[in-house]
């Protein structure tokens, strides 16, 4: 059962399930995914591309629930930095999502729904169950593992976990580990959804009821840490404007002054679009697995031991205004990866657009991506 059961999303179904790192069996457990492109006749082509926390598989076309553009559009297309008219390219939603994979929402063996039975699941298990869609697919070593974010930390895990199927991995805007901060900021979106009184202890879909302002508030919480100081600024202000569609209960609890702020609006815009795409226990599944990743304490806190030996080709990408995972970040898995002797190029890229640069148009991120891509291919051999 996804939360939205109106829409089939494609989708491989893997009965023999999947043992996770928490010890329990997942059993017959659903990723769902897209493709664009076609794979060549050599199956060297494939390039994965991994999706952020709150994204999913519909990368380059118009996502089935909101009807907005695919989150990379202007990335991933014929004759794009992803360039789908030379590459096979897959996303899917990850293992405990809410677009069609199985998660917190779906249905387990007995027919009931998962809900807070859902094992948690780590970066490794996610990116486990993708290597079998690949594997699926008939794809046995991937030519480029691309994500941002929360994907980036999947680049870096598949890189870690399964170095001989990567010829080339671009880990974006992440850290091979989740900060102090990072998870202070999770924890206060958590609690928000968990303070929320149709949360029902995680069990609201038993009375079809949606903690749908809790997670509304974390998902602004979460916004916030996606842009940047001088960003906000430059959209919004200190401009007020008078918000029609707040309710009569936040029109008593925000707006006593009257007027709101523009970024108030925007904010709440936010919250109430996210409620209807995204599942609350996914949210809190998912950010948790962010929490636990450590790809460092996966090998006695020796970063570099992770890619010991590795022959995959690496470019970091990192943005000078992202404070939610900083340059510094970005830096310290260059480093570990020098010390591992493995080819790494890293670039920072300036702008002051925030975390979400990597999502938006930035001509310097795009034109290092699709130089990287081309001199791997061309080494590759891949036309």
């Amino acid at each position: 059962m996804d939360i939205t059961p109106e829409v089939i999303h494609q989708h491989a179904g893997f009965p023999e399930g999947l043992l996770l790192d928490c010890g329990q069996t997942l059993p017959d457990f659903r990723l769902a995914y897209r493709t664009y492109g076609a794979l060549n006749a050599a199956h060297s082509n494939a390039i994965l591309v991994c999706h952020a926390l709150t994204g999913d598989q519909y990368l380059a076309e118009t996502q089935p629930v909101t009807a907005k553009p695919g989150w990379w559009e202007n990335l991933v297309g014929p004759g794009l930095p992803v360039d789908t008219n030379r590459f096979f390219v897959v996303c899917s939603n990850v293992l405990g999502g809410c677009m069609g994979s199985t998660g917190p929402r779906s249905t387990k063996p007995d027919g009931e729904v998962w809900g807070t039975d859902f094992p948690p699941v780590t970066m490794r298990d996610m990116v486990r169950a993708q290597q079998m869609l690949m594997a699926r697919l008939g794809v046995e070593r991937l030519f480029a593992v691309i994500g941002g974010s929360m994907g980036g930390m999947q680049v870096l895990q598949w890189a870690a976990t399964f170095p001989e199927r990567v010829f080339a991995a671009v880990p974006i805007a992440t850290a091979a580990y989740h900060s102090a901060q990072n998870i202070a900021f999770n924890e206060v979106s958590r609690q928000a959804i968990a303070a929320d009184p149709d949360f029902l202890g995680g069990r609201y879909w038993t009375q079809g009821r949606t903690p749908a302002r809790g997670l509304a508030v974390a998902r602004m919480m979460a916004h916030i840490t996606y842009l940047s100081e001088v960003a906000l600024t430059r959209k919004f202000g200190r401009k007020t404007r008078r918000d029609a569609t707040a309710d009569a209960a936040t029109e008593t609890a925000s707006n006593f002054f009257g007027d709101v702020f523009e970024v108030e609006s925007y904010l709440r815009h936010q919250g109430s679009s996210f409620v209807r795409r995204f599942d609350a226990n996914s949210y809190l599944t998912v950010t948790r697995a962010m929490d636990w990743f450590d790809l460092a304490a996966e090998h006695d806190g020796d970063l570099s031991a992770a890619f010991a030996g590795t022959r995959t080709r690496f470019c970091l990408v990192s943005f000078t205004s992202d404070w939610l995972f900083p340059t510094a970040q970005s830096r310290a898995v260059a480093r570990a990866l020098n010390r591992a002797a493995a080819n790494v190029s890293f670039v920072e890229i300036e702008t002051d657009r925030g975390h979400d640069a990597f999502l938006l148009d930035e001509p310097d991120f795009h034109r290092t991506l699709a130089g990287f891509l081309a001199g791997c291919a061309e080494h590759a051999g891949v036309v």
